[in-house]
């Protein structure tokens, strides 16, 4: 399946448009990520755990985007966009939010 941010496909007629479809992965933090984090955040320099966390939250939220457009029979999902955000727990927690959202299309024939 083709996942794309632009919205066409070079060198491809879009037959039908499927609706749009979302994808949402929520990870919760850890103490000890946090704790490195906020060494990172003190002296400076990148916090490599929370890298790799939104890395692979970014890929499951592509991922289940994929699956929900091929229910729908998608051949590709065109102009997809990734956004990020926390969810508040409490005073002391937070999620982490990555939301996967495009069109869901079916293709036709090749131009």
């Amino acid at each position: 399946m083709i996942v794309t941010t632009t919205d066409v496909i070079q060198g491809v007629v879009i037959e039908t448009y499927l609706g749009i479809v979302t994808a949402e992965v929520v990870y919760g933090t850890n103490a000890l990520r946090d704790f490195f984090a906020g060494i990172r955040d003190v002296i400076g320099g990148r916090t490599n755990s929370y890298e790799r966390v939104f890395e692979k939250g970014q890929q499951d939220a592509i991922a289940e985007l994929q699956q929900r457009a091929q229910r729908l029979g998608a051949d590709a999902v065109i102009g997809v966009e990734i956004d990020t955000g926390t969810i508040n727990i409490d005073q002391k927690g937070a999620l982490l939010l990555i939301t996967a959202t495009g069109t869901a299309v079916k293709l036709g024939r090749r131009l």
